[in-house]
């Protein structure tokens, strides 16, 4: 799927290959040197391309960091879509359990995503830009079924606090325990129940 952070979208397999080469080389320079190391010329060297395709899609580290953002967030709602296909519709305790699961699974093997899951690492000035609003936009549109509910503003809201709160106590969690203390992930997962309990069931 096409972004706005992208200058140009890829038209040719080589030209896709070769974005999907950028993004992969700026997820494991953030891991190893963080955002403020992070440089296009050094995303170039790891990709094995000249820094001017570097320049031909992003126009800074910050774009392609948000591209980055944008392709987790991508995958995400992928995976996701594909796990509530196999749950029964209106059980929102698997589906809720589904996107946790499939979140960890993300946070623990994705190269730069604790650095930059659905959002970039600089603030943004946009709430609807923000990773969690971005987030909750996307779940909105796959749990209706599993949830028994019109795809209205007050879903949207609720899908949003529960993002809110799941993703403060996993920021927690990962920082009592590199591997995400599985305590907390567990009262995480029982807050989101008992939250989204009242509304759905």
């Amino acid at each position: 799927m096409p972004h706005a952070n992208l200058r140009r979208a890829p038209v040719q397999q080589r030209s896709a290959e070769r974005l999907t080469r950028i993004l992969d080389a700026c997820a494991e320079l953030l891991d190893e040197t963080g955002y403020d190391e992070l440089s296009t010329r050094a995303v170039a060297q790891r990709a094995g391309v000249p820094i001017g395709s570097v320049y031909r899609f992003f126009s800074n580290k910050r774009a392609l960091a948000e591209a980055l953002a944008a392709r987790n967030l991508d995958r995400f709602a992928e995976i996701v879509g594909a796990r509530l296909a196999t749950i029964e519709a209106e059980d929102w305790r698997a589906a809720i359990d589904a996107v946790l699961d499939e979140y960890l699974v993300l946070k623990k093997t994705v190269p730069g995503f604790n650095l930059v899951d659905f959002g970039g690492p600089q603030p943004v000035t946009d709430p609807a830009a923000d990773a969690n609003h971005l987030l909750a936009d996307r779940l909105a549109e796959l749990l209706p079924a599993q949830f028994g509910r019109a795809p209205d503003a007050e879903l949207r809201l609720t899908i949003l606090v529960a993002v809110e709160a799941a993703d403060a106590l996993l920021r927690l969690a990962f920082r009592t325990d590199p591997a995400g203390d599985p305590g907390i992930v567990s009262e995480t997962r029982e807050l989101l129940h008992a939250y989204l309990a009242r509304t759905l069931g």
